[in-house]
């Protein structure tokens, strides 16, 4: 060992040195209520642990340290000025776990934050920590891998929904994660903007206006999060190759999936019940439907504005007050490789036993188009003349206006599709 040590260049010797005696010298510095952490970390050196003792300190933290650890005892708080963020990140590798961290500033164009990663804060992990009345929660703006997981988020309540900002705001952050928290009472859960190559896993979200909410991100994954009750759960504008499976939306009052000039994507057995739209569908391409469940809603999909190329096969509609809504006059087939989608309204029969019903299925005639192109022709639903225009379009299927047609029309849905509701 000694002859090998020897053969290495001198000037490598120095750096193994260095390195060693780093990981030796790496302590664990307590904090004391009543101490100041600002002065704990203007003594330490990279590695070094600031185990923080329960009671409130004073906040307004800025760690310029690499390799720092920042663990709260049980009951420790971080409590900021009101004027800025109150912890600071602006080195690698910082952890900071098992804190309560509050009293940011309001100025959102400050980004005022209970815990600000900037730039220079790769890889940074903040995790099991109580992060309450915040303007915004936490903000990773341009720093790499950096991994938010198994945090309690509990946005400003004393503002106007419109006023707060997202609870995790997420700015040109390439492979950052949002695992596992616990979202409530901000504008946005998980609002990432200009990013790419994020994950978003294992999330609840609860009184917010969107669960999630893309801009500009692409090549990125929405995997078994959980949203109930807000405006909307997840909604996609203007992104590419995104991957969403798994969620759930329960009651979320307008939108369950929005996809907005979003493309390309996969979009995989989620579930979405008792919104006023499961799922809304405007000049998206490209993408892939499948094996979703939509359940309850006012339209189980609103298909519309150019949105071309879409595969759209093995979903189930299931007592939705309208299953299809599209307005347009080309001929669409909701069909894939002989696979359509289940419909529960549709009377359908399978004499061959195939599970494939024998006729396909149009979900909307021309009637439908009438009523969404002039409300006020709700009022002659009931009447001789519009039942005689149905009963044609039966007999002679030219009469059709073009719209959706599934000509491979499930008589069941996909066991896999079944959702096992868990939330209340």
């Amino acid at each position: 060992m000694l002859s090998r040590a020897l053969a290495l260049p001198l000037f490598v010797l120095p750096v193994l040195l260095g390195a060693t005696g780093q990981a030796a010298r790496a302590e664990t510095l307590t904090v004391a209520t009543g101490d100041s952490v600002a002065g704990a970390l203007s003594r330490a050196l990279p590695g070094d642990t600031l185990l923080i003792a329960a009671g409130e300190h004073v906040g307004d933290l800025m760690i310029q340290v690499p390799h720092v650890t920042l663990q709260g005892e049980p009951g420790a708080v971080i409590r900021g000025s009101g004027q800025a963020s109150a912890i600071t990140i602006a080195a690698a590798d910082v952890t900071v776990r098992g804190l309560t961290v509050t009293g940011s500033g309001l100025a959102l164009i400050d980004k005022n934050s209970g815990v600000f990663v900037g730039r220079d804060g790769d890889r940074a992990v903040i995790e099991n920590n109580a992060i309450e009345d915040n303007l915004v929660s936490v903000y990773l703006d341009g720093p790499r891998d950096v991994i938010v997981r198994h945090n309690v988020i509990d946005g400003l309540k004393k503002l106007r929904v419109s006023e707060r900002g997202p609870a995790v705001s997420l700015w040109n952050t390439p492979g950052s994660k949002i695992l596992d928290n616990d979202i409530r009472n901000g504008r946005d859960g998980v609002f990432s903007v200009t990013s790419r190559n994020n994950l978003v896993a294992g999330n609840r979200f609860h009184k917010l206006r969107f669960a999630v909410h893309f801009m500009y991100t692409n090549d990125s994954s929405v995997i078994d999060n959980v949203s109930v009750g807000n405006d909307a759960g997840y909604v996609m504008m203007y992104s590419d190759r995104l991957k969403l499976i798994h969620n759930v939306s329960d009651h979320d009052h307008e939108h369950g999936l929005l996809f907005n000039y979003a493309n390309e994507s996969l979009v995989e057995r989620n579930a979405v019940r008792g919104s006023d739209k499961c799922l809304f569908i405007y000049n998206a391409n490209k993408n892939s439907f499948s094996d979703n469940w939509f359940e309850g809603c006012e339209i189980g999909v609103h298909f519309t504005a150019g949105s071309e190329r879409n595969a759209i096969a093995g979903n189930a509609f299931v007592r939705n007050r309208t299953q299809v809504m599209y307005v347009g006059t080309r001929l669409v087939d909701w069909s894939v490789k002989g696979r359509g989608n289940y419909y529960s309204d549709n009377p359908a029969f399978d004499l061959d036993g195939n599970g494939v019903a024998d006729k396909p299925y149009r979900p909307n005639n021309l009637m439908d188009q009438v009523v969404w192109r002039a409300p006020a022709a709700k009022l002659l639903l009931n009447s001789p003349a519009v039942q005689v225009v149905r009963w044609a379009q039966t007999q002679f299927p030219a009469l059709h206006p073009g719209g959706v047609i599934d000509t491979a029309p499930l008589m069941a849905p996909d066991p896999s599709s079944t959702p096992h509701w868990s939330t209340p």
